[in-house]
């Protein structure tokens, strides 16, 4: 069964106890489709209060499937100074499994007749912005897949933030969302503020509906991303912050 545990995007309404619709088609294959595609985690995401991207008909979208892939745990272990060949190189894969998984998926919903959009794993539809269509984060706390950290990474509970997020917008009803997740559960911790060489994460305490800037500098990421890992991905990788989390160090003792 899902492990339905989302930096959100601020709501276009203010009334976000919404009633979800209790009937709808048959939403049971989804347990077995998700297995078969080998994903471990995955919710369903009330997005009534959002502005998602449009289909082409102009028609928002009321939800979302939101799954995460994990990434190998040796080499996260390996990017705490710094992104290295090898996490590139798993980047560039787990992206392209979720694209694909995330196309498929959209596929199979429209084969049952439910309307259905796959949004790209990591594409900036706004450079300036350093932002895409829609964050996965706010998908992915929505469906209760986990909460935001200091890092302004999605954390789980199962792999911490060693993960990668992908996200299939759908026309409700589906199967029941949630249960959202709201809050942070970081503690005191902050390894990741420390570990950041751009100095870029200033240290707030995530809740659901806190704008980006509020946790991330993000020019200051970028730009250190750029000038210093330009190598990877024309520097859109790093994943120091990632690495040096506790929540994804407990991963290896879980694994051992």
């Amino acid at each position: 069964m899902n492990f339905s545990a989302s930096i959100t995007g601020a709501p276009d309404v203010t009334d976000t106890a919404l009633h979800w619709p209790e009937s709808g088609p048959d939403c049971s294959w989804l347990d077995e489709w998700m297995h078969s595609q080998g994903v471990p985690l995955w919710g369903v995401a009330d997005l009534r209060p959002f502005a998602t991207p449009t289909d082409a008909l102009g028609r928002r979208f009321e939800a979302a499937l939101a799954f995460a892939l994990p990434m190998d745990r040796a080499v996260m272990l390996s990017i705490h100074k710094g992104p290295n060949q090898a996490y590139a190189d798993l980047y560039a894969a787990v992206n392209g499994r979720i694209n694909s998984i995330a196309t498929q998926l959209a596929a199979a919903l429209h084969k049952r007749g439910i309307r259905a959009q796959a949004l790209a794993a990591s594409r900036r539809s706004d450079p300036v912005g350093v932002r895409g269509d829609f964050p996965h984060k706010t998908a992915a706390t929505r469906a209760g897949l986990g909460w935001v950290g200091r890092n302004c990474q999605l954390i789980t509970r199962a792999f911490g933030p060693w993960v990668r997020l992908g996200t299939v917008f759908t026309a409700f009803p589906l199967t029941q969302p949630g249960p959202a997740l709201e809050r942070s559960f970081c503690g005191s911790c902050r390894q990741c503020i420390t570990a950041c060489p751009a100095k870029a994460l200033k240290g707030a305490v995530w809740s659901a509906g806190m704008p980006r800037e509020a946790l991330l500098d993000v020019h200051a990421c970028d730009n250190w991303k750029k000038t210093h890992y330009a190598q990877y991905h024309n520097g859109h990788s790093c994943g120091i912050c990632s690495a040096v989390c506790p929540h994804g160090l407990k991963t290896l003792r879980t694994a051992a």
